[in-house]
């Protein structure tokens, strides 16, 4: 009995299911979420109202400050690029030539000869290129890091799957306490080194890439 092609559908079959839950690469910073530090190990509760390890102040709101805590990124990034050029390159060239009267010497029959000649080159060209953006949205992010000046490393992952297809919004950078309003939130372009990604997972997307032997054989065509 030839056992190889139950083995080839298997494989087949475990890189066909890889290739649907395949989670898209992403460029954000890692780790995309962690736990609350733990201020109060190693002090004493002593019962009171004051605890020294998760205490407020009075005056002080509920923004984002310590490992662990959340803020709201408003994702607002509109981004326009034009460039034109043009280019008109011409050059011109003649030359001539005449046998002038031959008396004494042999080659009469070329007496008279002229010769001509002429050249043209030129080259013109143009290029434009355009490119319009927009991407709105919201996404709450985890502070990961409190960097020795007071930012905040932030990084965070929202999933939304609908039917067989899952979207993938992904936001890290480095958020200046200053900057964050009273309700917590704050806007993308207030967010330094912001890494902000939009992909996508599932037959629509995978549908619209390119297969890998047809990107292969584009790789090595000379035309």
């Amino acid at each position: 009995m030839n056992t190889s092609l139950p083995k080839l559908l298997l494989v087949t079959s475990l890189v066909a299911v890889t290739a649907c839950n395949t989670v898209p690469a992403t460029n954000v910073h890692q780790p995309m979420t962690v736990r609350p530090s733990a201020r109060g190990e190693g002090v004493v509760a002593n019962g009171s109202i004051y605890q020294p390890g998760v205490s407020r102040t009075l005056f002080e709101d509920r923004r984002a400050r310590y490992v662990g805590d959340t803020m709201t990124i408003l994702i607002s990034e509109r981004t326009s690029a034009s460039t034109e050029s043009d280019t008109n390159v011409s050059r011109s060239s003649s030359i001539s030539a005449s046998v002038p009267t031959i008396s004494g010497l042999p080659g009469k029959s070329l007496q008279g000869l002229a010769l001509s000649g002429q050249s043209s080159n030129s080259l013109a060209g143009g290029g434009d290129s355009a490119a319009n953006n927009v991407f709105t949205g919201n996404i709450t992010v985890t502070v990961i890091e409190v960097l020795p000046n007071g930012n905040l490393l932030v990084s965070g992952e929202k999933q939304v799957s609908v039917g067989h297809g899952t979207e993938y919004i992904r936001l890290s950078g480095v958020v200046d306490p200053y900057f964050i309003s009273t309700a917590n939130t704050i806007s993308s372009a207030n967010v330094a080194d912001a890494r902000i990604e939009y992909k996508a997972s599932g037959a629509i997307s995978e549908a619209q890439a390119m297969a890998w032997l047809s990107r292969f054989f584009m790789s090595i065509l000379p035309f």
